[in-house]
């Protein structure tokens, strides 16, 4: 018997393994109750829907990122700082590679789904900010965490195909599409408006 305390966790995680085994797009809500081996009755109130499961485990991912913070984790380049943010997500993303790849495909063909998706994606990479002692508000922050997201998603196309035991391909891809934010970040801090026929001075 499952404790009600237990029940997120459990219900996440028999959904994962569901979707890794069988795929994401038809798997029912009563599907994943009874895999659970739990009553309906007792999963619908905590997760009315799979998108619920969803938004769950992200936090949960979250979570885990904040709580594998070394020590001296907020030294070094905003650079460093967030590689090794990111870096512990993907570490602990590691054993749901193949249930995220299925959930990825079936979201990626359903407009709705894709919507709340980058919901979530918005909301994660704000605490990676936080996590590497970036703000993530104002004008600034969000446009810090649009930026990260789509260095985040670019790595993540790598990091699903990638088996090794040191997720080099992933670090390297992390690495480059960082750098590539540092660039054009860089490139507008330099951009400065002048009013048109306004000379720029040398």
């Amino acid at each position: 018997m499952v404790k009600k305390a237990d029940i997120p966790r459990h219900v996440i995680d028999t959904a994962m393994k569901l979707a890794a085994e069988r795929g994401w797009r038809d798997l029912s809500l009563a599907e994943i109750a009874d895999a659970a081996k739990l009553p309906l009755s007792k999963v619908y109130p905590v997760f009315p829907s799979k998108t619920a499961i969803l938004g769950a485990f992200w936090r949960q991912i979250d979570a885990a990122v904040l709580a594998a913070e070394e020590a001296g984790a907020h030294e070094g380049s905003a650079h460093d700082r967030l590689f090794d943010a990111l870096m512990r997500r993907f570490d602990a993303l590691r054993s749901y590679r193949e249930a995220l790849g299925n959930i990825v495909c079936a979201e990626a063909g359903d407009p709705v789904s894709a919507l709340c998706a980058l919901c979530r994606l918005k909301r994660s990479m704000a605490c990676m900010l936080e996590a590497a002692r970036l703000s993530a508000t104002g004008l600034r922050g969000v446009l810090r965490v649009k930026a990260l997201g789509l260095a985040y998603l670019a790595t993540l196309r790598v990091f699903l195909r990638d088996d090794s035991p040191d997720m080099a391909a992933t670090m390297a891809a992390l690495d480059r599409n960082l750098s590539h934010l540092g660039r054009l970040a860089r490139l507008c801090s330099r951009t400065q408006y002048r009013p048109a026929g306004v000379a720029q001075k040398t």
